[in-house]
């Protein structure tokens, strides 16, 4: 592990961030005093539990913000973060804050939207943590999987959704949705500090 104390777990839909996560905090607990966490805007299975697309679940609080974070994690050991990418520039200086204090951080998220561009904030964590980059198996062609295709069309800008949503392919196969992409690709309208 890095002197930081921050592990990154990336990649694309449908890869297994989650599950990895979980399986994470599993072999820490009950041993270790955790918080989980998660965006309030990720309430598509749950809004009290991080949840794998195969149902696999683990008890969270959900956040509004980045900021709000470091009000949640109290003499918190670890700190288990799902989905960054919906929060915006403000999780790395949080991040870095919980680690400096001693915390392991341990979060997830997508690297990529779904226009195939890079998220900013995924990338600057990724510059300071001990990362791992998971695939997933290619809907289309079978290959590794590195993106996260729109499948439906883009519909009152919600960026937020699973597997009727999107699928994993790999660049090949991969095409952006035709909607033009909005300024924050986060999925909120005013992206969490």
């Amino acid at each position: 592990m890095s002197e930081c104390h921050i592990e990154l777990i990336i990649g694309c839909m449908f890869s297994g961030k989650t599950t990895e996560l979980i399986r994470r905090i599993e072999a820490l607990a009950p041993s270790t005093r955790i918080v989980t966490l998660k965006p309030a805007i990720d309430d598509r299975y749950s809004p009290t539990h991080i949840v794998t697309h195969h149902r696999r679940t683990a008890t969270a609080q959900t956040v509004p913000n980045a900021r709000a974070i470091l009000d949640r994690v109290g003499d918190a050991e670890v700190v288990a973060i799902d989905e960054i990418h919906f929060f915006n520039d403000g999780i790395v200086e949080v991040c870095r804050a919980l680690a400096s204090r001693g915390v392991r951080v341990i979060c997830t998220g997508l690297d990529r939207d779904m226009w195939g561009d890079i998220f900013p904030h995924v990338e600057r964590l990724s510059q300071i943590a001990d990362t791992a980059i998971l695939t997933a198996v290619c809907n289309a062609c079978g290959q590794p999987a590195n993106r996260t295709h729109r499948t439906v069309p883009l519909i009152d800008g919600n960026l937020v959704g699973g597997p009727g949503e999107f699928e994993p392919r790999c660049e090949k196969c991969f095409s952006p949705p035709s909607a033009p992409k909005p300024a924050d690709t986060t999925g909120l309208a005013q992206p969490p500090q």
